[in-house]
């Protein structure tokens, strides 16, 4: 008897044990009570009534990463390519991710490759290659919107391979080497376009810095003929002063000395003859100073004629 009673008392301690369900952090249990949802469990400690109550599904709430394999696609423009995609999802409600669709990933991995086709169906070859941000958030949306009754939400899908035929990849390598060579021969001759207008530009500042050198020299020489025109005119007008100065100091000596009107008839003549200086053609003498010009050319040509009577003479 009390082996019995101990028997009873180890059996329902482990009964007891085994409805202690604890779940882990980022988890949520599913529980069914006699076939039918009853209540989704969170992290912590739960009891389930023994015989009655089961988990239906361990569901993980952190973020998942599904990577597909590549589906083959044709594009609009016929050219067959193979896309791989990766889409990061979250379980938002446990009870619908359970009971909404029998085959979850099975199920997002259909919908990847249908919306694949469809969007990549309307695009040629090149788009293809270029619209990846498009497409992304295109299939992100079709793909968010359509998983929502499964209780799932697709936060972020990426395009991860986009494979080409074989064919195609080589006239496209083809195309990027034409490609290159033409930006290489842009680029040399844009080099030597900016050098050709660096030496025209050295060549025009040369040339300028010439010419303004030139007319600066041009201008020192103007200005220094003009000084010495200036000195020389100074010079002339100081040489005048000092004619005009003695000429005045010999008049009046000799109005101090008592001249007499015939010497300064003399000295008129004299002033006339200096002023022909040879180079006149004609000159005007006053009529008081004729007969005195006569008296002296007379004695002129006495004295002429004396001079070889005399040297005659002294020779014999």
């Amino acid at each position: 008897m009390p082996y019995l009673i101990i028997g009873l008392l180890v059996i329902i301690v482990a009964v007891i044990i085994s409805c202690i369900k604890i779940v882990p952090q980022a988890q949520s249990f599913v529980v069914e009570r006699l076939g039918t949802f009853q209540d989704v469990w969170g992290a912590g400690m739960h009891l389930k009534t023994p015989l009655i109550d089961r988990i239906a599904k361990r569901v993980p709430m952190k973020e998942q990463v599904a990577d597909f394999p590549p589906q083959p696609v044709i594009t609009k423009d016929n050219v067959s390519i193979r896309i791989d995609t990766v889409i990061f999802f979250q379980i938002t409600d446990p009870k619908l991710f359970a009971y909404g669709v029998e085959n979850p990933m099975m199920a997002i991995e259909n919908l990847t490759a249908t919306t694949l086709r469809n969007l990549i169906g309307e695009l040629e070859l090149d788009q293809s290659l270029t619209s990846r941000e498009i497409i992304n958030t295109k299939m992100r949306e079709i793909l968010d919107l359509a998983t929502d009754p499964w209780g799932i939400k697709v936060n972020r899908v990426e395009l991860k391979n986009i494979i080409p035929p074989p064919e195609i990849q080589d006239s496209m390598e083809k195309q990027m080497k034409a490609e290159r060579e033409r930006r290489e021969v842009l680029l040399k001759a844009e080099g030597e376009k900016n050098s050709r207008i660096l030496v025209a530009e050295g060549k025009k500042a040369s040339a300028i810095l010439e010419a303004e050198a030139e007319k600066e020299a041009a201008i020192l020489r103007a200005e220094a003929k003009k000084e010495a025109m200036i000195r020389e005119a100074e010079g002339q007008a100081e040489a005048i002063l000092r004619v005009q100065k003695a000429n005045a100091q010999g008049i009046q000596f000799l109005n101090e000395a008592g001249t007499t009107s015939e010497v300064l008839q003399l000295k008129s003549l004299e002033a006339f003859a200096k002023a022909a200086d040879g180079k006149a053609t004609k000159i005007i003498i006053p009529s008081e100073i004729q007969g005195l010009a006569g008296l002296a050319t007379s004695v002129t040509e006495l004295v002429k004629s004396d001079i070889p009577a005399k040297s005659v003479g002294s020779e014999q």
